[in-house]
């Protein structure tokens, strides 16, 4: 059975809320991101960034670890390998979904 627009509703809507997804993207490209990094590549507030780091974290997507760097504490964030996998199947199941739309 192809891919329909109904398939859009089996979308992890854990990663598929906009901040989260951009959250997910940045994490998926690289080792790890500090928390003033998601904060500028996002543009969320402090508040509401650390309320989504917090909904992934939970859900095991991410890995946050927390430090001082001197006597600055230092937030650093990286995505799990179940968040790895998680983000994988997102972009493919999306893939999937947008490629069965009618051109």
């Amino acid at each position: 059975m192809s891919p329909s627009v109904a398939d859009a509703a089996e979308l992890d809507p854990l990663i598929h809320a906009p901040p989260r997804l951009m959250i997910m993207a940045i994490l998926y490209g690289v080792a790890s991101a500090d928390f003033l990094y998601l904060l500028r590549e996002t543009a969320l507030t402090k508040g509401n960034l650390s309320s989504h780091l917090a909904k992934l974290e939970a859900a095991g997507y991410i890995a946050i670890e927390k430090s001082f760097v001197g006597k600055k504490a230092h937030t650093a964030c990286r995505i799990t390998p179940g968040g790895t996998a998680a983000f994988a199947a997102y972009r493919e199941r999306l893939r999937a979904v947008a490629d069965g739309l009618p051109a």
